[in-house]
């Protein structure tokens, strides 16, 4: 019995393969072109949240095109680098502007005029 199944499985794939292959007078479909990046993320300015909600990368046959994912990833890496960058730059000129303003009581307080004692006499 376990000689018949063998057998009958063996005979099963040959089939199979066979009309999978075929002979010479079947079609070979075409290679399909690989997708590329249609709406790259902009070069000439910051990138936004709705640059990222529209990007579509393209896929390839195992999945997503590696160098486009890498270059999108990298160019997001950066902006959000250059962004940290001037945030933290900001930050340190407004604790600077803070601590010289604490140091300098005498911007907020308001002193009138003084006048010469000899206005006082008249």
């Amino acid at each position: 019995m376990f000689w018949f199944l063998a057998v009958a499985m063996v005979v099963v794939v040959a089939a199979v393969t066979l009309a999978v292959v075929g002979g010479a007078e079947n079609e070979v479909l075409p290679e399909a072109p690989p997708e590329h990046l249609v709406d790259p993320l902009p070069p000439t300015r910051p990138v936004s949240r709705a640059d990222i909600e529209a990007l579509r990368l393209p896929m390839a046959a195992r999945g997503y095109r590696m160098l486009d994912v890498d270059e999108v990833l990298d160019r997001l890496a950066a902006e959000l680098a250059e962004r940290d960058a001037r945030i933290a730059e900001l930050e340190s000129a407004l604790a600077g502007a803070q601590a010289t303003a604490a140091g300098r009581t005498d911007l907020f307080d308001e002193q009138p005029p003084r006048r010469d004692a000899a206005e006082d006499e008249r």
